[in-house]
């Protein structure tokens, strides 16, 4: 296809308590960069006790490395204020120019994250609408002036402004997620899709763009991979990994959200790349033992499919 296909990484999370999850983000991304993996994307999981805020974590991550990516694998949007969000951005952009990432969801993962992003009923996916634009203004203008349903900003600025606008992707996987990605965003990061509803998914968000005028670069479709490790399944870490991917998809067998080993998760990747994705995520499906062994084994196996 000719396009850059790179693999990244989201949270490993290890067997056993993480009180402390200061040194486990550390030897994360000290790892990561050693490795020389692409991109390290962190999720918003305000109520995990084995999570730390990706705007936090990612600034983090970018004082301790070089060459890294940093991604929100996906940033909450409704419910947060916008300009403080662009503030937050701009100002990792500046500490780490061309590596910062943003994606955006409209509704928290956990059930239980619900009542923090408090939006008016009915009305989260404009509440979203309207955020992004005012953060992407602000990440492009100097001075912004807007006056909305939600929002209200006279002769705002926050800075520094990159160098370059950041690409915003988006989260989602339903026909309205796939419009609104055409219709405002620059890339799509998907979750708990097969490559064939990525094959749907994709052609729907070309010809929304088409339909608004514009155009997404042919290299922003991603998604994120899970995978059971070859050590763990034949323990109840698969049986785990499966009731998981089954809560966020009653309408799919799991077994085909659920990558069992890498030899399955290259086949999938390749999957996925003749689908027309070139981003991943990749994701252990349940803790693992070690962080340091997955990520060997994950730059062993599925690395060398980078183009």
């Amino acid at each position: 296809m000719g396009m850059k296909v790179r693999i990244g990484i989201g949270p490993i999370p290890i067997d056993g308590p993480e009180a402390d999850v200061g040194p486990g983000l550390a030897e994360l991304v000290d790892e990561l960069e050693a490795h020389r993996v692409d991109s390290v994307w962190l999720s918003d999981l305000v109520s995990s006790r084995h999570s730390v805020d990706p705007m936090i974590g990612l600034a983090y991550a970018a004082g301790r490395t070089e060459r890294l990516k940093l991604g929100t694998g996906v940033l909450v949007l409704p419910g947060r204020n916008p300009a403080l969000v662009a503030a937050q951005l701009a100002g990792m952009a500046a500490l780490a120019p061309g590596r910062v990432l943003p994606a955006f969801g409209v509704r928290p993962a956990l059930e239980s994250d619900r009542t923090m992003f408090p939006v008016p009923d009915g009305r989260r996916a404009e509440v979203f609408e309207e955020a992004l634009a005012v953060v992407r203004a602000l990440l492009t203008d100097p001075v912004v002036t807007h006056h909305g349903e939600f929002f209200q900003l006279d002769e705002a600025s926050v800075g520094p402004l990159p160098a370059k606008p950041l690409d915003l992707w988006l989260g989602g996987r339903l026909p309205v997620g796939m419009s609104r990605i055409g219709r405002l965003g620059d890339g799509w990061l998907a979750s708990f899709v097969t490559p064939d509803e990525a094959l749907r998914c994709r052609a729907q968000i070309e010809q929304a763009a088409t339909d608004a005028g514009r155009e997404i670069e042919q290299d922003h479709y991603g998604t994120n991979l899970l995978v059971v490790p070859d050590d763990q399944l034949e323990t109840a870490a698969l049986d785990t990994a499966l009731v998981r991917a089954r809560a966020r998809r009653k309408d799919l067998d799991p077994e085909r959200l659920i990558c069992r080993g890498w030899a399955a998760a290259r086949d999938e990747l390749r999957r996925f790349v003749d689908a027309g994705l070139t981003k991943f995520v990749v994701r252990p499906a349940t803790a693992v033992a070690s962080r340091r062994t997955f990520l060997d084994q994950f730059t062993t196996e599925l690395i060398p499919l980078q183009t």
